[in-house]
């Protein structure tokens, strides 16, 4: 129909209806005449046509469309109602009409006497939905960010900072210091003169100020109207537009992260504008807190480097003069006082050896090579203080994927471990576990209580006079460093069966 018809009742209902519509309405003849448009199709066309084509009663119909709508021939709406009248086919699209800043979810259904169409004003939809891209686009380009590992901190910052500052549309992003009652700025994407990097000013005279002051962001849409004029901040900074929050290390203030601009805004920041902000904050709280704990493992490292300097070198050379005093004294009388003296003497390079070992294991075996177990077991049993001892294995397959020193190291512990338990003739056997994932070290000797068994990978844990409780902690040091898990459980034997497992074949 290219518009309802007159006269009857239900030609006026049809009529009130259409005109109760929230979306425009209107219909066309075969000539591009407006027949009927609604209320909301009148104001649409209205607004569109030029002042001399609307009546003086602001009336549309009549009207030739193309010729009272300047530029409409060039538009997609001329086009697609133009199919829709050729091929006497429905069409719907959506379309932006520039003049009106608009944009129309179109549907056109034509007839033997024209079209009628209906216009839907859907531009709050469409700014949803480049706010959803937009915001997106941003999330994505900050995961970039924070996951390159080649950019320092700073260029992280200032990067998160541009990238803000276009999401927002300002011109400036600041990181701020506060320390002593003083702003600093220490990272800046900004071109305004006192939101450089390295510029300060007292706290009272910064927007900062009330930033830290609240446990949410502060937000600033337009200064001057939200009564700043008489604060020092915006005497100092003339800033209209402002949004921060605050930026904490380890639960203590550290600062905050702005944006802002000398002009005021049009509109509210929106809530997934805040969020945005407010992970920019906690992301900067992140990596300030990384960084804060990469400096001091930085400083402890250096401290365990000089306790392995001085355990190396001014404790194991006066060891080394000492047993060779004691090998002299040996040789000169026969004392019962010696063999004491030798056994302490012992007791003490083991425990300088154990030292060593444990400041050594820090770092994860990140390259892992092929291993024979069996002969790395034989290897360790050899150098391991076995005595009398005797070693079986019962491994199947082929090698392991470890690092094969400190897998040596670890079975050398879990030896002397089951001699110093076990006695000079203690039976330990190698083997791989049922299931496949790992391999077990078992012994014949008392075993470990059930109460103890989560405490002997603890430092300083022993249960005999001569040990020094570092063996099997070095043990749980390298299963951790190969990413590895470790349990105790009773052997077969009564004794102690340790069963190492997320151990990878080779």
């Amino acid at each position: 129909m290219s518009g309802p018809p007159r006269g009857s009742n239900s030609d006026r209902d049809l009529q009130t209806v259409l005109d109760r519509m929230a979306d425009g309405f209107f219909a066309l003849d075969a000539d591009w005449t407006v027949t009927y448009a609604n209320e909301a199709g009148r104001r649409i066309l209205r607004s569109a046509m030029s002042d001399g084509a609307v009546g003086g009663d602001g009336t549309v119909e009549g009207r030739d469309l193309w010729d009272s709508i300047p530029g409409s021939a060039e538009t997609q709406f001329y086009d697609e109602y133009h199919r829709a009248m050729e091929t006497q086919e429905p069409v719907s699209f959506d379309s932006y009409y520039e003049p009106l800043d608009t944009w129309f979810d179109v549907r056109v259904f034509p007839d033997d006497d024209g079209l009628s169409v209906y216009l839907r004003d859907v531009s709050e939809r469409r700014e949803l939905e480049r706010r959803q891209r937009e915001s997106l686009r941003a999330i994505q380009q900050l995961y970039a960010v924070s996951s390159d590992h080649d950019r320092t901190f700073e260029e992280k910052v200032e990067a998160i900072l541009r990238l803000g500052c276009e999401y927002l549309d300002v011109p400036n992003g600041f990181l701020t210091r506060i320390d002593d009652g003083t702003q600093r700025v220490v990272v800046s994407h900004a071109d305004h003169p006192l939101l450089q990097a390295g510029e300060t000013c007292p706290l009272d005279e910064a927007y900062c100020k009330r930033t830290i002051e609240r446990d949410r962001l502060l937000t600033v849409v337009d200064a001057s109207d939200e009564g700043w004029e008489s604060d020092p901040a915006y005497e100092t900074f003339g800033l209209e537009t402002y949004i921060g929050g605050q930026v904490s290390v380890d639960g203590e203030q550290y600062g905050t992260l702005c944006f802002a601009a000398t002009t005021p805004r049009d509109a509210p920041f929106t809530d997934t504008q805040q969020t945005f902000v407010r992970l920019l904050s906690r992301w900067v709280s992140y990596e300030l807190e990384r960084r804060r704990a990469a400096e001091r493992l930085e400083r402890e490292r250096d401290r365990l480097d000089e306790f392995v300097s001085v355990v190396s070198h001014d404790l194991r050379n006066p060891l080394t003069t000492a047993r060779g005093r004691l090998d002299l004294l040996a040789d000169d009388c026969d004392s019962d006082h010696v063999e004491p003296v030798e056994r302490s003497l012992s007791r003490m390079e083991t425990l300088v050896d154990d030292l060593l070992t444990l400041a050594r294991e820090g770092s994860d075996v990140e390259d892992p090579s092929p291993v024979d177990l069996v002969a790395t077991a034989t290897d360790a049993w050899e150098t391991a203080d076995t005595r009398r001892g005797t070693l079986e294995t019962a491994v199947d397959g082929g090698d392991v994927l470890a690092d094969e020193e400190r897998l040596r190291q670890l079975l050398e512990n879990l030896f002397r471990n089951a001699a110093e338990h076990g006695g000079d003739d203690a039976t330990v056997t190698v083997g791989s576990l049922a299931d496949g994932s790992g391999f077990y070290v078992a012994d014949d000797g008392p075993g470990i209580p059930e109460a103890e068994r989560e405490q002997v990978f603890e430092t300083g844990y022993t249960t005999t006079a001569d040990g020094t409780g570092f063996g099997l902690n070095i043990v749980g040091e390298i299963v951790d460093a190969h990413g590895w898990e470790i349990r105790v459980v009773e052997s077969e034997d009564g004794g102690a069966r340790f069963e190492i497992t997320g151990v990878e074949s080779a």
